[in-house]
């Protein structure tokens, strides 16, 4: 109690640097694997990419981000042991968090693709083995959000699978494509716009005290799909056969349709990751942030002041503007060739999986769900559309985060512990 009375001040403040540090990863890596599926088909540049990420990535973290946060931020470790040493679990989220955002700048300086949700969960898991004890873990709350990262890739794939064979028998398959692309795009995108709008209206607004009955959300959510889809089928129908790069690529027209939709579907996706991954770096700088201001009260029922979401927003967007383009060459890229109707389904089946995680406090993986919604449209082509090697050392970078999250944290706790405590 003495330590958090004594340096209350100071590790509130490192706790924003090293939440702001996070988010700054989240928004280097994770980001990139959520819009990189659009910038990988050629439909949006990076800079629109960035725009969009400002935007969208802000408005989730600021108003739909408080279900995970509150997952991420009790229930993964027993604090009960350590009631009467609150500094400790300072100590152990400080560590967390500068654990999982090192770990994150190698990682996107290097391009690699790998999972936030990976980092600071692990990080915590290697405090609290450290800190505290094997029996303070709650191995079954970390078995279930493992589950999670195994069913985030076949949820992503699935719905990014079946979207893709529906645009084949819809579209590819129609007697004449280009029309058909015009009479179904905007089914497409209202698709997009009821999604998110639903799972906002459920979950995301409570905090803003506003509370609607399930009825009042679908007609909200269908008027917003709808106005959205309108907006869409204007965008679409600006768009001309190409006779001449038909000749080349008998579907070329098609996928002009689908460039102007993939623009919604980004910003989807965008507003689904700010949503559900704002919590990895805001949650442990919430769990410091309470125990200072209740003067070292262990207590599950933390405050979670609207700036920290807003911080955790604002640190997501730099950290894409800065090195997200590393993350996204690989993502986008170098998994299966994407074009735009490929793009559109994996960034639609991804946002719907990331959306519905959040309606449902679960902090999966962006990455895998990116990944999975990827390599459904891939599928969806015959396995020889995807490069199993790129998928190999995705995978393997996975296996990795999770000790070096925990090993780090460790060594940052004991470091931590031997500056402040006597």
């Amino acid at each position: 109690m003495e330590i958090i009375a004594q340096y209350g001040s100071t590790l509130i403040m490192l706790a924003v640097v090293f939440g702001v540090f996070m988010a700054w990863g989240i928004g280097a890596n994770d980001v990139a694997n959520a819009l990189g599926t659009s910038v990988g088909s050629g439909a949006i540049t990076i800079k629109t990419a960035i725009i969009v990420a400002a935007i969208f990535e802000f408005a989730g973290a600021a108003l739909a981000g408080g279900s995970v946060t509150r997952t991420i931020r009790k229930g993964i470790i027993d604090p009960g042991a350590i009631v009467d040493r609150p500094e400790i679990l300072v100590y152990g989220m400080l560590a967390a968090l500068l654990a999982a955002a090192c770990w994150l700048a190698v990682a996107s300086a290097k391009g690699w693709p790998v999972s936030t949700t990976h980092s600071i969960v692990g990080a915590i898991v290697g405090f609290a083995v450290a800190g505290i004890g094997v029996e303070a873990v709650a191995w079954g709350k970390i078995g279930l959000i493992v589950a999670s990262w195994v069913v985030s890739p076949v949820l992503g794939g699935g719905f990014a699978f079946l979207l893709m064979l529906s645009i084949q028998k819809l579209i590819f398959n129609a007697d004449r494509p280009f029309n058909a692309a015009v009479k179904w795009g905007p089914y497409f995108i209202f698709l997009v716009g009821f999604v998110i709008s639903l799972i906002t209206l459920f979950k995301g607004l409570t905090h803003l005290k506003i509370d609607l009955s399930i009825p009042a959300s679908f007609l909200i959510a269908a008027a917003i799909g709808c106005a959205v889809a309108i907006v869409g089928r204007s965008a679409i129908r600006r768009v001309t056969v190409d006779e001449e790069a038909d000749r080349e690529f008998h579907f070329a027209s098609v996928e002009r349709v689908f460039a102007p939709m993939i623009v919604f579907t980004a910003c989807a996706m965008a507003f689904a990751h700010g949503s559900n991954d704002v919590a990895n770096g805001v949650g442990p700088m919430a769990a410091v942030y309470g125990l200072v201001k209740s003067g070292g009260e262990v207590t599950q029922k933390l405050p979670l002041p609207f700036w920290m979401l807003a911080l955790g927003g604002a640190g997501i967007v730099l950290g894409l503007c800065t090195y997200g383009y590393r993350v996204m060459q690989t993502i986008g890229g170098k998994i299966t060739a994407l074009t735009p109707t490929s793009g559109f389904c994996a960034t639609v089946a991804a946002a719907i999986t990331v959306v519905f995680a959040s309606r449902t406090g679960m902090p999966v993986s962006t990455t895998h769900i990116a990944v999975g919604a990827v390599m459904g449209v891939g599928l969806a082509r015959g396995f020889a559309a995807l490069d199993l090697r790129v998928v190999g050392r995705i995978f393997a970078s996975w296996i990795v985060t999770l000790p070096a999250g925990g090993l780090l944290a460790a060594a940052f706790f004991f470091m931590l512990k031997g500056i402040f405590s006597p």
